[in-house]
């Protein structure tokens, strides 16, 4: 039900009450100049024109695709998720950077500093780890979970740790400003069911032989609960191909961002498995319109505990944040950029555009680091 423009409240409330009284589940959405009624999960057929005639309904539409909260004919306008002052969704390329995975104090704490001084707003860092094969690290747990906390306060960033499983909601949530399923987790409805519970963004990875709708049909279960922040990652499919861990599908993007309102980043770390690969494609992404990134940086990635292969040096991260900031205004986007002691959002211009390049020397070294 889409309502004429500037319906006041009292009429929105009328066709919310008239469908509530049809015994319908009702999801009501607010953009820019008109707000979405939509109704899901109804097992039988409804009349348009029930509805078409009360006051303030411009018009009633049906959804034809499955995943119906996802879908732009719910929500016209872009979502937006906060998390603190960090905005995922907007016009700045957010960058989440960090370890695979919670080893020692020290370690977190040396990637956090580092990460944070190249420009990353997000932190993040794996507790509970899903591995292939039960003899490989499977991570600390909340000890590992206090690390990474302690950290991102000491750096005022937002931390973002993965759940894989339903009695791991709470002790997650306790430490983690956003939860993320894992790729395998992708179709574990009943996880899914429980995030769309809680009050906290979700971060869902595509699954690794997931289609672009399945993705998002998952997406729709974490909607469906009432949980309105969900940030999608693409992060590979596997295909016949063998020369990278995955295969890292940018298409999605443009993709999703014409079907759906919920914000897109990629994880060229995963999507590549190898350090070479990582920074080519995180650049490929941002040109191809993702909302951000997740990067995994680890400060000696050749004895990490797990994904040590496609894990960035510090250094090869500072310059990679360097390349994205040539990137991002070209495509009118921002990107944080360091001035003196703090950090900022830098935009567009010419004069930018020259400091930047500046910033960004070093392409080359960046990749063979």
């Amino acid at each position: 039900m889409v309502m004429q423009e500037g319906a006041s409240e009292e009429q929105i409330d009328r066709v919310i009450d008239a469908l509530v009284r049809m015994r319908l589940a009702v999801h009501r959405s607010t953009g820019v100049s008109r707000t979405v009624i939509g109704v899901v999960g109804n097992t039988g057929a409804i009349d348009p024109a029930s509805v078409e005639i009360l006051d303030g309904v411009h018009e009633v539409l049906r959804v034809s695709q499955p995943y119906k909260l996802a879908s732009r004919a719910f929500t016209p306008d872009d979502t937006v998720v906060t998390v603190g002052d960090v905005r995922i969704g907007g016009d700045e390329v957010i960058v989440a950077a960090g370890p695979c995975a919670a080893e020692t104090e020290e370690q977190v704490e040396a990637t956090a500093a580092a990460v944070k001084r190249a420009g990353a707003k997000l932190l993040r860092g794996g507790a509970f780890k899903p591995r292939s094969s039960p003899y490989a690290f499977q991570g600390l747990g909340e000890e590992g979970l206090q690390m990474l906390r302690r950290a991102a306060d000491r750096h005022g960033l937002p931390l973002v740790s993965e759940v894989m499983d339903v009695a791991q909601i709470e002790v997650v949530s306790r430490y983690a400003d956003i939860l993320q399923v894992g790729a395998r987790n992708m179709q574990n409805f009943t996880l899914l069911r429980e995030l769309g519970l809680v009050r906290k963004p979700v971060l869902l990875k595509r699954g690794i032989s997931a289609t672009i709708e399945e993705w998002l049909l998952s997406a729709e279960y974490v909607l469906a609960g009432g949980n309105r922040d969900v940030i999608l990652c693409e992060r590979g499919i596997r295909t016949f191909e063998n020369a990278t861990r995955n295969t890292l599908d940018l298409s999605a993007i443009p993709v999703v961002k014409k079907v759906s309102h919920l914000p897109v980043v990629v994880d060229p770390s995963h999507g590549t498995g190898r350090r070479d690969k990582v920074v080519p494609m995180a650049r490929a992404a941002v040109a191809a319109g993702a909302d951000g990134l997740l990067v995994e940086v680890h400060c000696n990635p050749d004895q990490a505990l797990s994904d040590g292969a496609q894990s960035l040096y510090p250094a090869q991260f500072d310059d990679l944040m360097g390349e994205l900031r040539i990137i991002g205004p070209a495509i009118g986007r921002r990107v944080c950029v360091k001035t003196g002691s703090g950090l900022k959002a830098q935009g567009s211009g010419p004069t930018e555009g020259s400091e930047l390049k500046a910033q960004g020397s070093g392409l080359a070294e960046g990749s063979e680091r």
